[in-house]
């Protein structure tokens, strides 16, 4: 985290494993789906929406 953009990253990841736990996913679990699946700025709306941690996927998976 010495450089803008190591912050930046860190910040990405704390953000997504916090957004995990407030959902009652297992943070592991979860960003090992998201690295899994590998969701893009390519996806639609709705693809991308399946990969939220409040989606019935990421619940049924990351629990």
């Amino acid at each position: 985290c010495d450089t803008p953009a190591g912050a930046d990253a860190s910040m990405k990841i704390y953000s997504m494993i916090e957004t995990a736990k407030a959902n009652e996913l297992d943070p592991l679990k979860y960003l090992s789906f998201l690295l899994e699946h590998r969701p893009s700025a390519e996806m639609s709306d709705e693809e991308l929406e399946q990969f939220a941690p409040w989606s019935k996927l990421a619940q049924e998976t990351c629990k």
